[in-house]
């Protein structure tokens, strides 16, 4: 027969171990903006290294249809956390300021938003290049949301240019046969697959928007505002375990290649270290990482890319930059120095 002092420590005993698995795992899903590719990198070594688990996470992460549609996936719910293009984040605040997706971590802090032609179909490292050319552009990609923004930056002449709506899968492979002049795109993801569809290198031009004139950030990390409201710790300790694994993608590459292709044995492991370490170099660290931080923004800067987006994609003026990225979640900037 129990006494109550024993009937107490059991009954004590029992609440601890039915309360330990409850603190132990947080289920959350994640959207990526486009498949597992080398640039994904980064989120999959935080789930293959320990490191969302370390923070009590279980982490789901899929796949995206382009930087745009990951947006309303935050937005609605279905997704707790998303990665995707903070100017189409701004427009989306914009046109609805009520809904609940806020940006707390910038991962392409040089926006990858580019035209990718082929110098035997006319197109150089020219923006004027692209006067008079056929263009093909995914509706959901990022590249082709900020083409308003870059043809007044680069004071493009829009009359004789043709946009034909195209596929992702479609992309490279008509711009390889000639098809379109050129396409949009990022930058890392449409030059190595232009190459694996036989375009050589040196037929292959690049025209990055961040090059001529558009000063706007990238793809960022997104939560649905609603969850960080009631979950704080969980996406404080969600953006910890993202820094340790951006730094572990940009420390060792092939590692990171390796991580992806563990998703998607179909790819080619040197391809996707040659893209990995493209965007590494490219958009993620960036000068301004070197000295700052990964994961951070200079808000005056993206104020300043705010008001760009007033002029060329015509906001009604209903957000400001607090209002899109909230750096509360972010760990001390020591903590997000990349290697």
């Amino acid at each position: 027969m129990l006494t109550p002092r024993l009937l107490a420590t059991a009954t004590l005993f029992s609440s601890l171990i039915f309360a330990v698995p409850a603190l132990a795992q947080t289920d959350v899903k994640l959207t990526l903006d486009w498949r597992f590719e080398g640039p994904a990198a980064g989120f999959l070594l935080a789930q293959d290294k320990g490191y969302f688990a370390d923070e009590g996470l279980n982490v789901t992460i899929d796949t995206g249809n382009g930087s745009v549609e990951a947006i309303p996936r935050v937005a609605t719910g279905a997704y707790q956390f998303g990665f995707g293009d903070i100017n189409s984040l701004i427009k989306f605040l914009d046109e609805d300021n009520t809904q609940p997706g806020k940006a707390i971590m910038m991962v392409y802090d040089k926006p990858v938003f580019s035209v990718i032609g082929r110098k035997s179909l006319g197109i150089t490292d020219d923006p004027k290049s692209l006067e008079g050319k056929k263009l093909g552009a995914p509706p959901p990609d990022g590249a082709f949301a900020q083409w308003p923004a870059f043809v007044e930056a680069a004071g493009i002449d829009t009359s004789g240019i043709t946009i034909e709506s195209i596929g992702f899968p479609v992309r490279e492979p008509m711009l390889a046969s000639g098809d379109v002049d050129g396409v949009f795109g990022f930058a890392f993801s449409v030059i190595l697959n232009l190459k694996a569809n036989g375009v050589p290198d040196d037929d292959i031009a690049t025209i990055l928007f961040a090059d001529h004139g558009l000063n706007l950030y990238g793809n960022a990390v997104m939560v649905n505002e609603t969850f960080a409201e009631e979950n704080p710790e969980a996406v404080k300790g969600f953006v910890r375990a993202l820094a340790k694994g951006f730094a572990d993608a940009v420390a060792d590459p092939a590692a990171g290649a390796a991580a992806v292709l563990a998703r998607n044995e179909t790819l080619n492991i040197d391809t996707e270290t040659a893209r990995l370490t493209m965007a590494n170099e490219m958009n993620i660290k960036t000068p301004y990482v070197v000295e700052n931080g990964f994961g951070g923004i200079d808000e005056v800067r993206l104020a300043a890319s705010i008001d760009t987006l007033k002029i060329s994609m015509g906001l009604k003026g209903n957000v400001t930059a607090a209002d899109v990225f909230d750096a509360q979640y972010l760990p001390p900037a020591a903590e997000r120095m990349l290697p």
